[in-house]
């Protein structure tokens, strides 16, 4: 996706528009579709978006950054015919994410963290090079060392010479960085929560898949399960985490491959509890962490809980949902009732969306059981012979299985028929019960809670906010690149997931900067146009002394969609660097 703006002239005034488009093809051509307009570049918006600019850079317009000070100018006469430029860095991008990294004051911390001892290059700087990268460039550590920082002006914002930047010395700053896990996160929660006002009394509670190039011997956790990245031929962990109602992160735990959704529960809410103290919190998650032990436990401790309810659910509601009274419309096509039963709320939610999308999903693996079932009546009329009746039953179990969605809906039965040639025959038909059943309950589904000061409304939204642990897991998946996994010990993985975490958390962190800035919510995009901007060293051939060169670092200036991106963030780039010093001559 792309931001592109627009000029428009009214009443003698100037007005830029911006809208976020993306590249699709269509009729063998590559158009330009506007996924949302982002509106003006108003007054409004740019004083939000300095307010936070001034808590996220408040340290002053980082000095150390520029070259000498105005005062300190001088005139010498060049020679304009020699004058060149070299040295093209990519500046832009890893700018901001230093600006973030600081705004979050992560290195104040790790500086704290991580006290300088006898290595040659700070820890808590090495620290900051992998969560940037992983953030503007997802790469490995080999890549970050022998292309990507000698390719960045990361150099010149940290103060780390290329050649000291080595994969073996990345590798060490990710065992040095997973120690300090618990703090970070601690750390994170305070920080977050002072730039965006955050509550916590809402948490949500998700579970993914992260698997592994290789074989994977030497991490115990790595082991075959149910894979949400559908490669079941590779190992693999589960990851869980949790996050606030805004979608950003407060923390996460890494869990064996073959993990089961439901066991994880009870560890992850005492985890939470014991770390950031025990508050009357609602906790929100889908069916699938859902059993009777879970939610036996969740009701005798006393926590309050917004759950998606198993399918049984469904069926024990039947006819509730049947009854076309008492529904409560509300947008999107979403329809929901609230029914009272002992201690509990339950909101019978109907979603006109969902309903197309299982009808079709029905409809499409009943005609593959169809079609299967007529071909196989079709070879039983044509054999010659008899056939082994336990390989048709075990043929007709594989069909059902891999289509599991309609077989319900189907009774099949093998009969003896002793006047074919076969031996036996298909018998099959449709359950009238099943159908009538579906077509009542196709796109409906059961939330149940002990919040009941809530309206079905309030607990309906509440539940749909699990979208944000849901987009929390395609970023780390599409945007950081997560996976797969190519370190091959636990503590190299487990180091690896936390780099991705951090730079989650700097990705939600532009993201909110980005909305109040009404700059839409795609970090992607503007990382990628102040990816452009560029450093340069600008060599001036001096007139008065041959040979003798003035040499400056500078960024380049930004063009007016850039320095309009910058003004709504309240952010002003630097226009000079500081060289870095001469070393000296023995």
């Amino acid at each position: 996706m792309y931001l592109r703006h627009t000029t428009v002239r009214k009443d003698g005034k100037t007005h830029t528009y911006w809208r976020l488009v993306r590249s699709v093809r269509r009729d063998g051509k590559v158009v330009q579709e506007t996924v949302a307009q982002l509106g003006e570049l108003d007054a409004e918006g740019r004083l939000s978006a300095r307010r936070l600019a001034h808590a996220m850079t408040g340290r002053g317009d980082q000095a150390e950054l520029f070259g000498l000070p105005r005062s300190e100018a001088w005139t010498v006469p060049v020679r304009l015919d020699q004058v060149r430029v070299e040295r093209g860095r990519r500046f832009g991008d890893v700018w901001l994410g230093w600006t973030l990294w600081r705004g979050l004051k992560l290195d104040e911390l790790l500086r704290e963290l991580l006290p300088g001892g006898r290595e040659q290059v700070p820890w808590a700087l090495m620290g900051a090079v992998l969560v940037i990268a992983r953030l503007c460039e997802p790469s490995s550590e080999l890549h970050i060392a022998e292309d990507w920082y000698r390719a960045t002006a990361l150099e010149d914002i940290v103060g780390i010479a290329p050649g000291r930047v080595n994969d073996d010395r990345l590798y060490r700053a990710l065992d040095r960085l997973l120690p300090h896990k618990n703090a970070i996160e601690g750390h994170l929660k305070r920080r977050l929560g002072e730039l965006f006002a955050l509550e916590y009394d809402l948490l949500l509670y998700d579970v993914t898949s992260v698997y592994f190039e290789g074989l994977a011997e030497l991490n115990p956790q790595a082991k075959r399960g149910h894979s949400r990245d559908h490669r079941p031929d590779c190992k693999q962990v589960c990851v869980a985490l949790v996050v606030t109602r805004e979608g950003l992160p407060l923390s996460y735990e890494v869990f064996d491959g073959n993990r089961v959704d439901v066991t994880t529960v009870e560890q992850i809410v005492g985890t939470m509890e014991s770390r950031f103290g025990v508050a009357q919190r609602v906790w929100v998650m889908d069916r699938g962490m859902m059993s009777r032990a879970n939610l036996a436990w969740l009701q005798k401790t006393g926590r309050r809980y917004v759950l998606g309810a198993g399918r049984n659910e469904v069926r024990r509601f039947s006819a509730q949902i049947a009854d076309e009274q008492g529904w409560q419309k509300l947008r999107n096509g979403v329809e929901i009732k609230l029914l009272r039963e002992g201690d509990e709320t339950f909101v019978l939610c109907h979603s006109l969306d969902r309903r197309r999308k299982e009808a079709a999903m029905h409809e499409r693996f009943s005609q593959r059981i169809v079609q299967g079932l007529e071909s196989l009546e079709r070879r039983l009329k044509r054999a010659r012979r008899p056939l082994d009746r336990s390989l048709i039953e075990r043929q007709i179990g594989r069909l059902l299985q891999r289509n599991v969605r309609a077989a319900g809906r189907f009774t099949v039965q093998l009969i003896d028929a002793p006047a074919l040639s076969a031996g036996v025959r298909l018998q099959w038909s449709t359950r009238d019960q099943w159908d009538n059943f579906q077509r009542h309950t196709e796109g409906c589904y059961v939330l149940r809670s002990n919040v009941h000061e809530w309206s079905a409304e309030t607990l309906w939204q509440t539940y749909i906010q699990l979208t944000q642990a849901e987009a929390a897991f395609r970023t780390h998946k599409s945007d950081l690149s997560i996976r797969p996994v190519w370190h091959q010990r636990r503590d190299r993985v487990q180091a690896h997931i936390f780099v991705c975490f951090l730079a989650y958390v700097l990705w939600k962190t532009l993201e909110q900067w980005q909305a109040r800035a009404g700059l839409g919510n795609s970090p992607r995009t503007l990382l990628t146009e102040l990816r452009r901007l560029e450093s340069v060293d600008v060599v001036l051939p001096t007139a008065e002394t041959p040979g003798r060169e003035i040499r400056l670092r500078c960024v380049v200036r930004p063009d007016k969609a850039q320095a309009d991106l910058l003004g709504r963030l309240g952010l002003r780039l630097p226009e000079r660097l500081r060289l870095p010093p001469l070393p000296a001559v023995m």
